[in-house]
């Protein structure tokens, strides 16, 4: 007798894919999913919803989560100082994988909720410990100054609840988490608008912009450990020194390589990368060595300018493949403080060096279809 299997097949199949159906997403607890476009090439928007920048892009959960910062018009007049980029809030993005759909999260922390925090909500970034996801970010208080807060979470699409004050002896912009063998470290600070250069060791030293001569060092990044709690310092910011190939340290003048702002650190085959944005050069450079304090020895250029004044990025590596998150201003047309988001894949040579992008878009290039409305 001869079985019929294509009936039984076509039973086992359905009920496969039902089960399949049926299978849960992860829950956040946060107010609102979205799903959005999915990226069909690299160096495109990757949010078209609203405008966002200084991606900082982490693996968590087998997933990349993006916290960036989020542009909107404000109608502040354009200066030296950054003050046109007016942000308020915070929104969590996440995919699967490059290439996949993007989920936005939704608002998991507003301006309004920082009881310390006046204004400016720059460049964020995140990290986990034990379970628990913590939501860094620099702000103006009432007095104009920057500080950098923390929020907390249970799960990295928030919401996060902040701390009711800055951390203890924080200043500038740029906060950035690397944990190294248990350790975690902040590294931070800007120039300019960042206020760096008010501070002498760890020390406010008045509104008035200090700089090194041109042939002296020029200002530093800063390095701290931060205490179990992930909350508070464990120890005094340090500098990081940054040197040239001769060894010696770079300087003010040398602004085609010194740190300007934007520091991330990642590591590849036991050796540290230290990268950051040389800012009136509009470049994103990068140093390696030994340990995460440094010193770090300048190599090149990863990213050249791109549309728009500012240049920030992060790093990340998923499944053996590293990505270079970064933004530029097609997505407005060229207005350098509406931001918009872009990935693509980044290269290293056989000796660890890093393979130079130009990832610049004329005007001729920009698509006004794709412009946040």
């Amino acid at each position: 007798m001869k079985v019929q299997l294509l009936p039984y097949l076509c039973i086992i199949t359905t009920f496969f894919i039902q089960c399949k159906q049926q299978e849960k997403k992860p829950i956040y607890s946060n107010i609102e999913v979205e799903e959005s476009q999915e990226i069909f090439a690299y160096d495109t928007a990757i949010i078209t919803s609203q405008y966002t920048a200084d991606p900082s892009a982490h693996v968590f959960e087998n997933k990349i989560f993006l916290y960036p910062s989020h542009d909107y018009e404000s109608g502040t007049p354009e200066d030296d100082l950054g003050n046109h980029f007016a942000m308020r809030d915070y929104y969590v993005y996440s995919m699967d994988s490059v290439g996949g759909a993007i989920t936005n999260h939704g608002k998991v922390l507003d301006i309004d909720q920082v009881s310390w925090a006046d204004k400016q909500m720059w460049a964020p970034d995140a990290a986990e410990k034990d379970g628990t996801y913590y939501l860094y970010f620099p702000a103006k208080d009432k007095d104009g100054v920057f500080h950098i807060g923390v929020a907390e979470a249970d799960n990295p699409a928030g919401p996060f609840k902040p701390e009711p004050e800055f951390i203890k002896n924080s200043y500038s912009i740029d906060p950035s988490i690397f944990e190294d063998n248990g350790s975690y470290y902040m590294y931070f600070g800007g120039i300019w608008g960042g206020q760096l250069q008010w501070y002498r060791d760890n020390k406010f030293m008045g509104r008035e912009d200090v700089y090194p001569d041109d042939n002296k060092p020029s200002l530093r990044p800063k390095i701290v450990r931060l205490d179990a709690s992930m909350k508070a310092f464990d120890e005094e910011p340090k500098d990081i020194i940054i040197l040239d190939k001769m060894g010696a340290p770079l300087t003010t003048s040398d602004n085609e390589k010194r740190f300007f702002e934007g520091a991330w650190v990642h590591k590849y085959n036991d050796t540290y990368y230290l990268s950051y944005s040389t800012g009136d050069t509009h470049n994103i450079v990068y140093a390696t060595g030994t340990n995460p304090y440094g010193p770090f020895t300048y190599q090149g250029v990863i990213l050249k300018p791109v549309l728009g004044w500012t240049n920030h990025h992060s790093i990340v590596e998923q499944d053996g493949k590293w990505y270079l998150f970064y933004h530029d201003s097609s997505l407005s047309g060229g207005k350098t403080h509406l931001r918009s988001v872009k990935v693509t894949a980044l290269s290293y040579n056989e000796d660890g060096t890093i393979e130079t992008m130009d990832k610049m878009v004329t005007a001729e290039e920009l698509d006004s279809k794709l412009h946040v409305k």
